[in-house]
């Protein structure tokens, strides 16, 4: 009688490039626990190449994560991030593996350390710097002033300009982004000039933040429309052909 063999399910493919080298492996967002075991047992994969989930874990004894490829008794292992890192040497392929392309975690609670990867993003940011760095150097105390002010308010007001100079440059090291962000900004000058339009009690904002007012005759100068941040609906204001008579207006007064 002729015995049927039975046929094994097809391994997925594995990225051709793949590098005999020890990994490290690292919890995401900073998430960094004495320790942490993620899960090893009761997971699946699906495996596009044959269309259906197929059960994985991760077991000492074994050479390969997928249960319908195992052969023999199954020693299940604990897998344990310490502090946030866990490093896989070389000779455990089949954890490699399983941590690598397998895990439905991957990428979403850890990710493989890459140095080239990181060497990249490093890069990324060191230019940033530079970029914001320059540009902090370049600016003017007006436009420095203002940018300062979206980040510490009115206390910019009692800053010398060697102050202002130092502390816009520090800005752009330690948060280049925000930087650049706001000083390709148009309305953040503008948003100073109303607030410091304010300060000057040449217009006054209405308690309840609607109204801008002249302060002499307690004229409205320009109603905030809901749901806006005040200073910058006025900022928007002093664009338009209303908007920018009262701007010169105001200019000749803070002079």
């Amino acid at each position: 009688m002729n015995k049927t063999k039975t046929k094994k399910a097809k391994a997925p493919k594995v990225n051709t490039t793949w590098e005999i080298k020890d990994r490290t492996y690292l919890l995401r967002r900073g998430f960094s626990p004495l320790s942490y075991k993620i899960r090893t047992s009761g997971i699946f994969y699906f495996d596009e190449d044959l269309g259906y989930e197929r059960e994985i874990k991760y077991v000492e004894n074994q050479k390969t994560s997928f249960v319908d490829e195992m052969e023999g008794d199954q020693r299940l292992a604990h897998v344990i991030f310490r502090n946030g890192v866990l490093n896989v040497p070389k000779e455990k392929q089949t954890l490699q593996k399983f941590l690598s392309f397998h895990h439905p975690e991957r990428n979403k609670l850890y990710e493989e350390l890459n140095l080239v990867e990181q060497a990249k993003d490093d890069l990324l940011d060191l230019e940033m710097e530079i970029e914001a760095l320059n540009a902090a150097k370049n600016l003017d105390v007006d436009h420095s002033e203002a940018i300062l002010r979206v980040e510490i308010g009115s206390s910019v007001n009692k800053m010398t300009s060697k102050e202002i100079r130092r502390d816009i440059l520090l800005m752009a090291k330690n948060n280049p982004k925000l930087f650049l962000d706001l000083a390709k900004d148009d309305n953040v000058e503008l948003r100073n000039f109303g607030i410091k339009a304010v300060e000057a009690r040449i217009l006054t904002l209405s308690p309840d933040q609607r109204n801008f007012t002249w302060s002499s005759n307690k004229r409205k100068v320009m109603t905030v429309p809901f749901d806006e941040h005040p200073y910058s609906a006025l900022a928007a204001f002093f664009k338009t052909d209303e908007g920018i008579e009262i701007y010169k207006n105001i200019e000749k007064r803070l002079k």
